[in-house]
């Protein structure tokens, strides 16, 4: 039981630390730089 315990939060601590690793690095890219909202007549929604 013990065993299992341990290789459970051997598990968490990694995933944690991978996701720490990702979110330090900035993976997420320069967001879009056109583009937005756009009005909609009636028409659109028909």
């Amino acid at each position: 039981m013990l065993t299992l315990a341990r290789r459970v939060l051997t598990a968490l601590g990694l995933a944690g630390l991978i996701a720490a690793l990702f979110r330090l690095r900035g993976s997420g890219g320069v967001p879009p730089q056109t583009g937005g909202w756009k009005e909609i007549t009636d028409a659109d929604l028909t």
